[in-house]
């Protein structure tokens, strides 16, 4: 399949984990890419690793002269840019009242504020493409209150209203903008929060999966649907969140 066969992305946070794995979806399916990381090494190799459509860049998420000069390297090195996938991300596991301000603060500033300045800053460039995409990496904890995850969740939950909005003042300009939301997948990063969520809640992570959504969801399959939105083949969704939870949210037992 080569659905996005040309197409020219921006991916943040591609060094690894979910980033990387979208990348390397979007390299097989004929895309171009742009890894986006302030993990400036990490981004370097998985580009090489990706071969000569990919290039990569230095990009704190959260200052707006990095997401201008990453934008700028995009459409130096593939002749424009089209897509943005705004995946850079961090998360923090503990009761909400015991965040610090610091730490609240930082979460809202690399998900949220993060968010915004890729679409603020890559808005010129998508559309000049002529066919402007945006992706959003929301979560299943940005559609409800999750314990453990309140500020993670408020954050992902203002990436979801960042969207719907982007989505009808963008839509004029024939820009698409959803997003995706997965809730537990098998990444470095949910491996990281296992020991803190199990000492909270006293029961094995694995079985709260279990219980909760069937399994660990894959990475392929978060960026199988990042594709699609990406693809002319969603070219009539905007506005769109999708979810990626094996059911953890259909049920309340």
């Amino acid at each position: 399949m080569n659905e996005l066969q040309g197409r020219k992305a921006l991916i943040t946070g591609g060094a690894q984990g979910l980033g990387k794995a979208i990348a390397e979806l979007f390299v097989q399916r004929g895309a171009y890419v742009m890894l986006a990381d302030i993990n400036e090494a990490g981004a370097a190799r998985t580009a090489s690793e990706l071969g000569p459509q990919a290039r990569s860049i230095r990009c704190n998420v959260t200052v707006a002269g990095d997401f201008d000069k990453a934008v700028a390297a995009t459409v130096d090195a593939f002749g424009a840019m089209d897509t943005l996938v705004n995946n850079a991300g961090i998360e923090i596991v503990k009761p909400l009242f015991e965040h610090s301000e610091e730490e609240f603060d930082r979460i809202m500033k690399i998900n949220v504020t993060g968010v915004f300045l890729g679409m603020k800053h890559s808005a010129s460039a998508l559309v000049a493409s002529g066919r402007g995409v945006i992706v959003n990496m929301s979560s299943a904890a940005g559609t409800n209150g999750v314990p453990l995850f309140g500020a993670y969740a408020a954050s992902k939950a203002g990436v979801l209203q960042l969207t719907r909005t982007a989505a009808a003042e963008l839509r004029p300009l024939g820009i698409r903008v959803n997003a995706v939301c997965p809730s537990f997948v098998d990444t470095e990063m949910v491996e990281r929060l296992i020991p803190t969520v199990e000492a909270i809640v006293g029961v094995p992570f694995s079985d709260l999966v279990a219980l909760k959504q069937g399994r660990l969801g894959t990475q392929l399959e978060v960026a199988e649907a990042v594709a699609y939105l990406a693809s002319d083949a969603a070219s009539f969704t905007t506005g769109a969140e999708f979810l990626l939870d094996g059911g953890l949210s259909a049920s309340l037992l």
